[in-house]
């Protein structure tokens, strides 16, 4: 039986297909909601993060027909002003932006309010997208009380997600657009310093008021 001929461009062709490099698989974003007070404050402290691609002010913990800031805050809905984070775990681990949330962005020892707002819409409380989620928050949660960081009770909630509701759009990005707001100055712009203080390996070089 005689040897076949190939053509040089069939051989090079072989030889390209025989040498491709798979191209690595991207990462999914991963999404949470994260409840801690007001949510101009909670916005501005996870925007700032590397590896946090969008963040939404919200609500969640209640039905869709009450998710208006006005019946939200009077406090009967179930609902939590929240954040909605969605960030890329290559860049950012969910255990970083636990430190952030438990340290930086909020106090979750106090039980259905957060500095001067009281409610059960200002609570302390993780909603989880997965099951890596809850186990990590719960984790965590359980490291801190055993290193005993705060002195009083860790009250924060995990709960799965069930509906997110984007707040109006005045309430988005509002810290950003009202800097010389008092509410901004007294309650919120300490949380961004702090966070540039803990954790400057995790700021954006573009995070919000520059430093």
């Amino acid at each position: 039986m005689g040897m076949k001929r190939y053509s040089a461009a069939f051989i090079l062709l072989a030889l390209c297909m025989g040498m491709r490099t798979p191209v690595p698989a991207t990462t999914p974003s991963q999404r949470v909601v994260f409840a801690g007070g007001c949510f101009w404050g909670m916005q501005l402290v996870f925007e700032s993060l590397r590896g946090v691609d969008r963040t939404v002010a919200g609500y969640a913990g209640g039905s869709a027909d009450t998710a208006e800031y006005e019946t939200v805050s009077t406090g009967t809905t179930g609902h939590a002003e929240s954040v909605e984070v969605t960030y890329d775990p290559a860049a950012i681990s969910f255990k970083q932006l636990l430190e952030v949330y438990f340290l930086v962005a909020h106090d979750p020892t106090e039980l259905n309010r957060q500095g001067p707002d009281e409610g059960t819409q200002y609570r302390s409380e993780i909603f989880y997208t997965s099951a890596e989620q809850q186990s990590e928050a719960l984790a965590y949660i359980a490291h801190l009380t055993q290193a005993h960081t705060y002195s009083s009770k860790i009250v924060t909630l995990v709960a799965p997600l069930r509906g997110f509701y984007p707040a109006e759009g005045y309430h988005q990005d509002f810290a950003v657009h009202n800097p010389d707001n008092p509410y901004i100055v007294i309650n919120d712009l300490p949380k961004l310093r702090k966070l540039r203080q803990e954790f400057p390996q995790l700021v954006k070089a573009n995070a919000p008021f520059g430093g």
